[in-house]
């Protein structure tokens, strides 16, 4: 029988995986905690209906989707910001606004895979509920830059890229756009890099068939600054906050991180404002971080009208990403302390100074067989343990036990009595050395 897989478009997590993810996960937090930021979660599964509320039943298709036991309509959650909205919907106005809440969800999309994309998934979501000045906006772009320099990235990696679809509206309306047309157009925008130009054109036939007006919006598409679209001489309300959001950007100091493109519109229909998303700047991946402004999504689960800006940056694609750079935390130490019996006789001494040391809150092990003091070492090596501590020998009796830095072969000695305390404030006044090959 062949060894079995995984689901297709899922992950095994081995140790030295499991590394990386947590160091992106420890990243995410300490971001979200410079900013002020408050965790949340919700359930691994919600009503089919809270995404098909929001985007129709055409977004089934991407959902792992079925029904319980009961006949109920259930899906796997493909995103965080529905859930976000229904909990802040179920608390009406009793939350105190605003709120600046961050969440890293485990997600599930049945979609195409490719390169940084797959269909179990993780997510750092960050949103600000209960501001509708553009300072939220700016606050959240600053903390995706953030993020993604406490990853390790520099401005020569990725940009962020700004839009709005609040001037798209106002541009498409000014150049003869029926209104109900702007929806399906921008979704046609969203995936414009992602189709052949000629599909692209019979598309955007199909929704604009007016050959003047489609000019007038292909016109639209072709924009690339904002002076431009200033010097169009057009009363657009949108331009201003777009204006005010990168002045307040190079306020915080991070004009050479932003730029200004038209074709970001976001392929999710409940986003309402400005938009952005981080693309590296090899363009060799899909979107690393997307998000933008949902004014009402929170009224539309049934709540009081809630200003809403946030974004998503997937762990898929920054994995990639950091691979690609060269970014990799090193393995971390499995025990701080590895403990060697020098000859069979201390198993009881082994396993009473190990518990002296985990009461101290460090990590130790021993090899639970009964084997050479040079395979302990191996051992030792093995769980990556930058101190090994002997137990037993001459040093026992002389009331003392023998410690090893493994990088480097130090030894010293140490009183036996009080030794968990003596290490124990030893680890919290010293870097911790790395391991090393010693035996």
């Amino acid at each position: 029988m062949p060894t079995p897989s995984g689901p297709k478009g899922t992950r095994d997590f081995y140790p030295e995986d499991n590394a990386l993810q947590e160091f992106i996960f420890a990243s995410w937090r300490r971001t979200c905690h410079r900013y002020g930021f408050e965790s949340y979660e919700g359930p691994m599964f919600e009503s089919l209906e809270l995404f098909t509320q929001k985007s129709g039943a055409e977004i089934e298709k991407q959902l792992y989707a079925f029904q319980d036991k009961a006949g109920r309509n259930i899906a796997l959650r493909p995103e965080m910001t529905p859930t976000l909205a229904r909990m802040v919907a179920a608390r009406g106005n009793n939350l105190k606004m605003p709120l600046r809440w961050f969440s890293i969800p485990r997600l599930f999309r049945y979609e195409k895979m490719q390169k940084g994309r797959l269909r179990e998934f993780f997510q750092l979501n960050m949103d600000i509920l209960g501001i509708a000045e553009v300072t939220a906006d700016a606050e959240l772009i600053a903390a995706s830059i953030d993020m993604m320099g406490d990853l390790g990235f520099t401005a020569e990696d990725f940009r962020v890229r700004i839009s709005s679809r609040t001037l798209l509206e106002e541009l498409f309306l000014a150049a003869g756009l029926p209104a109900d047309r702007c929806e399906p157009l921008y979704a046609l925008l969203d995936k414009k890099s992602k189709i052949p130009e000629s599909v692209f054109a019979g598309e955007l036939a199909g929704i604009v068939p007016g050959e003047t007006v489609r000019d007038a919006v292909t016109k639209v598409f072709r924009l690339e600054t904002l002076d431009e679209i200033k010097a169009m001489g057009i009363r657009l309300p949108a331009l201003d906050s777009l204006e005010r959001l990168f002045g307040l950007l190079t306020q915080y100091g991070l004009a050479g991180y932003v730029t200004f493109d038209i074709g970001i519109v976001r392929g999710l229909a409940y986003y309402t404002g400005i938009v952005f998303e981080i693309i590296d700047s090899k363009r060799s991946l899909r979107a690393i971080a997307g998000g933008g402004r949902y004014d009402k999504l929170v009224s539309l689960y049934g709540g009081p009208v809630t200003p809403a800006v946030g974004f998503a940056a997937g762990d898929v694609v920054l994995a990639e990403l950091m691979k690609e750079k060269g970014i990799a935390p090193p393995h971390p130490a499995r025990s701080d302390f590895f403990l060697i019996a020098v000859d069979n006789s201390f198993q009881e001494a082994l396993i009473a100074f190990a518990r002296e040391l985990r009461h101290c809150g460090l990590a130790c092990e021993f090899s639970l067989k009964n084997v050479t003091v040079g395979r302990q070492l191996a051992l030792a090596n093995a769980a990556r343990s930058p101190y090994a501590v002997f137990i037993g020998g001459r040093e026992e009796a002389a009331g003392m036990v023998k410690l090893k830095i493994m990088a480097t072969g130090e030894e010293r000695l140490i009183p036996r009595t009080g030794a968990a305390a003596a290490l124990a404030e030893m680890i919290e006044g010293s870097p911790q050395p790395a391991a090393g090959q010693v035996t």
